[in-house]
């Protein structure tokens, strides 16, 4: 009888509904990364114009208290251009959101980023290093361009259309657009049009009496004269500026951004940009919003179960030649009975290795290869013998092994329920991101490549 692992989405379920309820978040109301909830989420993340990564994380999981200076300081470094925010999925209240999001470990961490549709943006996993330089990298790379790149032989024209609407106009020496200019077109997206204009263009930059770069430019609209900004180059005070002509858009913003020229300079000083948790902006539509609202069914999709090494000579050629890379492998125990079923801890170390491999085929992600190696493989024995391992065939061991670099490293279970999802990709991620410790490996584990090649001429 060949045994099928559960599907991702209910052992997701099972993995959040088990967690212990209304645990203190990681976060403080101090901390720059933004507190979202399963209320919140549509209107700060969902619905919002800005790109935004958010962590689905659980307070007790030590890679998540390990990335919690990085994040905050990524928080801190993209403070204006995007929002950096986290989900405890320890909380009762956010179990459903974490589920529908396919959380099946801790930290996860997606990227969303606004599309075409309103409240529909695009998600992906974030699969980069757990470093604030990277995480903000890949933030950046993923704010929305509504910039317009505006050359000597284009600027009239992009000047005369839509003359009574408010235009801003970055001169710059750089071809590329800053993810300082792409966030303030988001704060004024439909009220001002933004472009740039690089120091080449030598009429544009006579034109406009541009004597340094980069200079910020406005031009108010009907007729009226450019003004130059002279401020530093931060957005906070570069939104006043613009302020003058255009209030910033609400996040999320409404479906028809409309100009509102501000009374004054000095009264749109007020205009503070990060205050979106604190002055929520009510649904467009409270029936798509509502947590009472029907969601649409979701149909199971089980995940193929990871290869089996039946025989000495299948581990070898996979896992054990001295040009063998990073292998996982499940040394798994006997049956109780001949022709049964794997149960318990066996069982459960097939199911979360089958999902994590499953989840990477899905987001096209490279991974080491995961294989289960029954107990019937006499290379299993000598396997474990060679590492040091216990020769009880009734235990189950997760190892990997990289014979070209020549490390292995254990699973260390602290106790049968620490075979789930979360804890084996930790481990795994770990392993992926280079981080913890590896053994040395023995000698005389790998197969020397002379006798291999041997073998194989034969």
């Amino acid at each position: 009888m060949m045994w099928q692992p559960t599907s991702a989405l209910l052992l997701a379920a099972s993995l959040l509904a088990a967690l212990p309820a209304n645990a203190d978040g990681l976060y403080t109301k101090k901390s720059p990364v933004l507190q979202v909830d399963a209320k919140s989420y549509d209107r700060l993340i969902a619905k919002s114009n800005y790109t935004s990564i958010v962590e689905f994380y659980a307070p007790w999981c030590g890679h998540c208290q390990n990335l919690k200076p990085a994040y905050e300081k990524a928080a801190k470094n993209l403070d204006g251009l995007a929002k950096v925010a986290a989900v405890n999925c320890d909380d009762d209240a956010n179990k459903p959101l974490c589920g529908q999001m396919g959380v099946q470990g801790f930290p996860t961490l997606k990227i969303m980023t606004p599309s075409k549709k309103p409240g529909k943006p695009r998600v992906e996993d974030y699969q980069g290093a757990r470093s604030a330089k990277a995480i903000v990298d890949a933030v950046v790379d993923r704010i929305p361009n509504h910039v317009k790149k505006v050359t000597d032989k284009d600027v009239d024209q992009w000047l005369s259309k839509d003359e009574e609407q408010p235009k801003a106009i970055l001169f710059t020496e750089k071809g590329t657009t800053s993810a300082l200019i792409r966030a303030l077109a988001i704060e004024f997206l439909g009220s001002v049009n933004v472009a740039q204009i690089r120091s080449k263009e030598s009429a544009a930059v006579e034109r406009f009496g541009i004597e340094k770069f980069p200079t910020l430019v406005l031009v108010p609209g009907g007729g009226k004269d450019h003004i130059v900004y002279d401020g530093e180059l931060q957005k906070k005070p570069m939104v006043e500026f613009l302020s003058q002509v255009a209030t910033p858009n609400p996040d999320p913003a409404p479906t028809k951004a409309k100009t509102k020229p501000a009374k004054s300079a000095k009264a749109s000083s007020s205009v503070v940009i990060e205050d979106e948790d604190l002055k929520p902006t009510e649904s467009p539509d409270p029936k798509v919003d509502s947590d009472d609202a029907p969601k649409p069914a979701q149909v199971p999709i089980p995940a193929p179960p990871i290869d089996t090494l039946s025989t000495p000579e299948a581990l070898e050629s996979a896992c054990l030649m001295p040009k063998s890379g990073t292998c996982v492998l499940a040394l798994l125990p006997e049956p109780s009975e001949p022709d049964a079923d794997l149960s318990g801890p066996a069982k459960e170390v097939l199911v979360s290795l089958s999902e994590i491999a499953h989840k990477h085929v899905q987001r096209q992600s490279k991974l080491f290869p995961f294989y289960g190696v029954p107990a019937i493989n006499t290379g299993a024995k000598t396997l474990r013998a060679g590492l040091g391992l216990s020769d009880d065939d009734k235990v189950v061991e997760i190892i990997a092994i990289n014979g070209r670099r020549g490390w292995w490293r254990r699973y260390e279970a602290s106790d049968d329920a620490a075979y789930g999802i979360a804890p084996v990709e930790a481990w795994i991620d770990a392993i992926r991101l280079g981080e913890g410790a590896k053994s040395k490996l023995p000698e005389g584990v790998t197969v020397p490549e002379k006798e291999s090649s041997e073998h194989d001429e034969l």
